[in-house]
């Protein structure tokens, strides 16, 4: 059978797709420009630390022919960079890391306009996890202790968190309907900044991420006393889990690359092909173990699924503290 230019060119495309696909000699798409990289946090917090070790890994090992430039756009708790990013004008040149606040901060603020399905499942890296914590001059050394002065202290006892019902204001909301306690919430826009504010004695807790504290942590300034896990973190394995005091509660932070909304489908595919390269990579998973972090890489239909389920838990979440209706 003679083969028409129609064929010829069907051939062609096929040939390179699966080169893409399963070779990686042709690409079917490459950034020409560098690479907007919004963090929907501020400076120091594990989000801005995360984005900024991936964009170190991709230059190490060449895995980009253009830079990622990492921008921080932390206002109206990660509101900024949802619409930064739904607005952008070219989709396939911008991505963002997410936190939690990708699915509260689109159901507390319905007039963004902002449907996170709309959204590139580039991938998710990782399950960051949470701890509470104090500073050492407190004196307190136990769960049990903290529950007693912080009730006793009412609405004096102060815990900061990173923005306004967020993930950390999500925790303490739970702490204080669960415990009879009254504590007071302040928000900041980083993480970073909130745990230098319990080393410096400006607060009396956080459930900072161990990425945030870490330092803190190992000069002796700030002391976990419960981590909001299934089960004790390889990192502090004498700190008990809320499950383990009784707590029927564990949370989990999403860390994961999504593209801008109108990304198209050839660029999805690169990204999540970059940080999957990314996640593999020696330095990222040194990075995850010695942060506590946890979770498999995910992608494609399956990040979707998560995305729905999150977003679905977090509606509870919020309506259940009164934060929606």
């Amino acid at each position: 059978m003679a083969i028409t230019k129609r064929h010829l060119l069907g051939l062609v495309g096929a040939t390179a797709l699966s080169a893409f696909m399963f070779g990686g000699i042709a690409h079917a798409f490459e950034p020409n420009k560098p690479v907007t990289f919004i963090i929907m946090a501020g400076k120091g917090g594990g989000a801005d630390k995360m984005a900024r070790l991936m964009q170190a890994i991709i230059e190490k090992e060449n895995l980009s022919p253009r830079p990622l430039v990492p921008i921080n756009k932390s206002g109206g708790s990660g509101a900024e960079a949802l619409v930064a990013a739904k607005g952008t004008n070219d989709p396939d040149h911008t991505i963002m890391v997410t936190l939690n606040s990708f699915f509260t901060t689109p159901l507390r603020q319905p007039g963004l306009d902002v449907d996170i399905m709309t959204f590139a499942p580039v991938g998710r890296m990782a399950e960051d996890t949470f701890l509470l914590w104090v500073h050492k001059d407190s004196g307190i050394t136990t769960f049990d202790e903290y529950l007693k002065v912080a009730k006793e202290q009412g609405k004096k006892w102060v815990m900061g968190g990173t923005g306004k019902n967020s993930e950390d204001n999500i925790i303490t909301d739970y702490l204080n309907g669960n415990y009879g306690l009254s504590m007071k919430y302040i928000p900041y826009k980083g993480g970073g900044a909130v745990a230098k504010q319990v080393a410096g004695k400006q607060l009396n807790s956080s459930v900072n991420n161990p990425s945030e504290a870490l330092g803190f942590y190992e000069s002796g300034d700030m002391v976990p006393l419960v981590a909001f896990t299934d089960e004790r973190l390889p990192m502090f394995p004498d700190v008990p889990t809320l499950k383990e005091k009784g707590g029927d509660f564990s949370y989990f932070m999403q860390r994961a690359v999504v593209g801008a909304p109108g990304m198209s489908a050839e660029a999805n595919v690169y990204y999540t092909g970059l940080f999957d390269k990314v996640y593999k990579s020696a330095d990222w998973q040194n990075y995850k173990t010695k942060k506590s972090l946890m979770g498999d890489f995910m992608a494609g239909d399956e990040l979707k699924a998560y995305w729905v389920t999150q977003r679905d838990r977090h509606r509870k979440i919020l309506k259940e503290s009164g934060a929606i209706k």
